[in-house]
């Protein structure tokens, strides 16, 4: 898989600090007051600085429920050598947050693609919309020239999009976050014209069919949710 998927990562590779490691964590239904006055007290004690938090509550899809945490962006010289940030305070994590948990947890590294996004790597917002695509095996290259073709289509329609593309977490493929900036009426229909005219419009005529032969053949599967940022239980 790590061959498969090589050609998604090696561009990514030349910048820096341009690392996302996320952490989802899923709070037992009946703790959850607890928990977030916990996870907030957690985060704003031990996680300034270098690796801080941004935690975002996931609104919908397989992961409703959960909570998002990210730290970054990072290099991975900086991920290498975290290691548990002390004693003190993983004793805080298992004595007062991991008690409120399910079993359930999940973590992932993903790379930000600056070729592919129509908005910078730290220009937040607070509603977020995450699709997740896997790539076929054999697939990459042409997974990587689908997105450069949506993101001629974000630029045309406005959209601000951030890529990653995973790294070592599962499947191979990309994630397209889209920020709100003008929060959730951007849903709404009308908000912005069809996305097949923006994309014939920046493409070229017929290219929507070019698009969906790719989308049958290069991606594997998909996956979308919603998520809003909690600063009241990020870093300060």
């Amino acid at each position: 898989m790590l061959f498969f998927g090589l050609p998604l990562f090696v561009a990514a590779q030349q910048s820096n600090q341009n690392v996302i490691s996320a952490t989802r964590i899923f709070p037992r239904v009946d703790k959850m007051a607890e928990f977030e006055k916990t996870l907030a007290a957690h985060a704003q004690k031990y996680h300034s600085g270098t690796f801080k938090w941004r935690v975002f509550e996931i609104m919908s899809g397989d992961d409703y429920g959960g909570f998002h945490i990210t730290e970054g962006p990072l290099s991975w010289e900086e991920i290498e050598k975290r290691g548990d940030l002390g004693g003190e305070h993983m004793v805080d994590w298992n004595k007062n947050v991991a008690p409120l948990l399910t079993n359930e947890a999940k973590h992932s590294y993903s790379v930000y693609q600056a070729d592919l996004s129509t908005v910078g790597l730290t220009d937040y917002s607070d509603w977020i919309a995450i699709t997740r695509l896997y790539v076929n095996p054999g697939y990459a290259g042409e997974l990587r020239e689908w997105v450069m073709g949506l993101k001629k289509a974000w630029v045309e329609g406005k959209s601000t999009v951030a890529v990653y593309a995973n790294s070592s977490s599962g499947n191979n493929g990309f994630s397209l976050v889209t920020r709100y900036k003008q929060g959730l009426k951007e849903r709404a229909e009308g908000f912005r014209p069809p996305f097949r005219d923006l994309y014939e419009k920046a493409n070229g005529r017929d290219s929507w069919r070019s698009y969906n032969e790719a989308l049958r053949t290069a991606v594997k599967e998909g996956t979308s949710e919603l998520m809003r940022f909690r600063a009241d239980l990020s870093s300060k």
